[in-house]
């Protein structure tokens, strides 16, 4: 089979993909025994944008996801476009509502990205933010665990992410970084205006420089034994305080 430049898989991803960025997409990959609606249902958007379909064994969709959980269906695809500090800029200068910027300082789990991405989505940010050093990219599990997310909020990596955050200051958008030992809680916090929420690596949190470059340092008030949450949960947490000061 022709190697392409990147695959997808996963209905919900495939799904979005399609529906979001089908210029994109160059053929897909069924499970040539298995049907349901669903599936169906993604077959028949592919032929109807005149994308190729192709028909597999499940052990062939196995060799091409390296045995991920791949429901059936893979995409072969371009990649997706770089988006730069300038289109961040411009996305900005366009808002009508408060900017809702996700930073991720160091994230390196793909799950954790792709769980990222997804609790952006629902919660109405406008963009990710990471680093282009010691930070995963998007990968076909960071897409997969996205379920769908990849495609509708832009992923913005930057080569220092300090200068981004004096970018966004400049821009008047508020920073807030996610910190143990900060002083007062999320819900202590006014996060009805531009917000920029800033979550470090798993373990480590943020890093020193990125710390500094913070207006606020906010905290999830901790009742159990345990004295940190996975970075995804506690994006969840953070980003959905946002919403409900918004709503």
């Amino acid at each position: 089979m022709t190697t392409h430049k990147q695959f997808i898989f996963g209905l919900h991803s495939v799904e979005s993909l399609l529906n979001h960025h089908p210029e994109r997409v160059i053929r897909l990959c069924v499970h040539q025994d298995r049907s349901d609606h669903r599936r169906e249902a993604i077959v028949q958007l592919a032929l109807e944008l005149g994308i190729a379909v192709e028909f597999v064994s499940k052990q062939e969709l196995e060799r091409i996801t390296q045995e991920a959980t791949h429901q059936g269906v893979v995409a072969f695809c371009k990649k997706a476009r770089a988006y730069t500090e300038e289109d961040l800029k411009e996305w900005l200068e366009q808002l009508d509502t408060p900017p809702f910027i996700l930073v991720l300082d160091g994230v390196q789990d793909p799950h954790n990205l792709g769980a990222c991405f997804r609790s952006a989505d629902a919660a109405g940010v406008h963009a990710i933010i990471a680093p282009k050093d010691k930070s995963v990219g998007i990968t076909p599990v960071v897409s997969k665990v996205a379920s769908g997310a990849t495609e509708t909020v832009p992923f913005v990596q930057v080569t220092n992410l300090a200068r981004t955050l004096d970018m966004l200051k400049k821009a008047g958008i508020w920073i807030y970084g996610a910190a143990a030992e900060a002083t007062q809680t999320v819900y202590e916090t006014d996060l009805s205006g531009p917000v920029a929420m800033v979550l470090g690596a798993e373990g480590a949190g943020l890093r020193r420089l990125t710390r500094e470059h913070c207006d606020v340092l906010v905290k999830i008030p901790m009742r159990g034994s345990v004295s940190s949450l996975n970075v995804s949960v506690a994006a969840g947490v953070f980003l959905f305080e946002v919403v409900r000061q918004r709503s």
